[in-house]
């Protein structure tokens, strides 16, 4: 249920945003604000998600997420909606949802072990992406039809849905939860997970290739609105279902990493996906007709979301579980690192050159990081 209110929010939000500034590079600070506090609190929360009652926590977050939805639809139906409040509702979204994700990740392999992480992390995935097939066509349409209100209130509605559904389930762990920490217990559940995460070569390279292809595949993502609207014409409501064709293509590359479990090297299958991913990709620098670009688009996103399956997976096998919250939050803020840059550099060269520009430049960059992973021998021989 808060799939589908994030697949909601997180089209109508940029689209309010492009058109009250009608700019792209706004539409990179939005992004940008919704990435850097989800990194950074990402590291409180992996202390708390492996400390603290999970369920509890998870709760709490939702509880948050639908008093900011409800603030910007109040705002907008009472007139004082602004930018300023737009930009402080990410920022309380995002530091709200990175809590939740630091519970969501540690419960994975608390409820079905290790064994069934891929599996599990694959039909999560293909959930989220499921929910983005059905919420970005209603919310484009829905936004067509009355503007941000009726996309946002849905969005509000379905954060208590998902608050009331995690409420019924019995534990989500730890075993036995703690009292919430203290500073210095926070900062030392911190360094443990920076000193894992550094210890381990391939997750070290892995991270850093996260970081690089964050850095080009959110210069993409910062003009997709732009991109769609003015390179190809799409209408608001199109743009919507350009969304879905993705998450289609998401759903699939994530389902078929988990029916591939087992049966394929981690580090050949991760090597091959970039690669994959990278080729993929070029024709949309070249087509012209929107739904030709679509297609493409929806490969790359099953190569990407095929990666990502297996890479999540992967941490979550060989991290211990006492300690998966706080290394996927030292995870998180390194990958997170290159989505503010890309998105604040993909706004800025859509705006001032050519809405294709960053487009041209997140291809070549995921062809060149694609490269460096199959020269690293620790990746490509990596079989855990």
């Amino acid at each position: 249920m808060s799939f589908i209110g994030d697949g909601l929010r997180t089209l109508a939000i940029p689209l309010l945003v492009f058109h009250l500034t009608g700019s792209a590079f706004t539409l990179g600070i939005t992004y940008a604000l919704e990435y850097f506090p989800f990194a950074i609190a990402g590291l409180a929360g992996g202390s708390l998600a492996d400390r603290l009652d999970r369920r509890r926590l998870m709760i709490i977050c939702n509880v948050i997420r639908f008093a900011v939805i409800v603030t910007l639809v109040a705002g907008a139906l009472r007139g004082f909606l602004s930018l300023a409040l737009i930009y402080t509702g990410i920022v309380i979204l995002s530091i709200a949802a990175a809590i939740f994700v630091g519970g969501e990740a540690s419960s994975i392999p608390f409820i079905v072990g290790k064994d069934k992480v891929t599996q599990a992390v694959s039909t999560l995935i293909a959930a989220e992406q499921g929910a983005n097939l059905i919420a970005p066509p209603i919310g484009g349409a829905l936004y067509s039809i009355g503007g941000p209100i009726p996309a946002l209130i849905v969005n509000a509605l379905t954060y208590a849905a998902s608050l009331g559904a995690i409420a019924t389930i019995p534990t989500l762990g730890p075993d036995k939860p703690g009292p919430l920490p203290t500073f210095a217990e926070m900062r030392a559940d911190i360094e443990h997970g920076f000193r894992f995460l550094w210890a381990d070569t391939v997750m070290r390279t892995m991270t850093l290739m996260s970081l690089g292809l964050n850095l080009f595949g959110m210069m993409a993502m910062a003009v997709y609105i732009p991109f769609f609207k003015l390179a190809l014409g799409a209408s608001d409501a199109q743009v919507g279902l350009t969304l879905g064709f993705a998450a289609v293509g998401s759903m699939l590359g994530s389902l078929l990493a988990g029916a591939s479990a087992g049966r394929l090297p981690f580090g050949k299958a991760i090597c091959v996906a970039y690669a994959v991913d990278a080729l993929i990709f070029v024709p949309v620098i070249f087509l012209h007709q929107l739904w030709a670009v679509v297609f493409f688009w929806a490969l790359a996103s099953a190569s990407s979301a095929f990666a990502v399956t297996q890479v999540v997976s992967w941490r979550m096998r060989i991290i211990p579980q006492d300690s998966i919250s706080r290394v996927f939050g030292a995870v998180r803020l390194i990958v997170l690192i290159g989505v503010v840059p890309g998105t604040i550099l993909g706004g800025f060269l859509a705006d001032h050159f050519y809405v294709r520009l960053p487009i041209i430049v997140s291809t070549i960059g995921y062809a060149v990081l694609a490269s460096v992973a199959f020269a690293v021998p620790a990746v490509w021989r990596d079989h855990r």
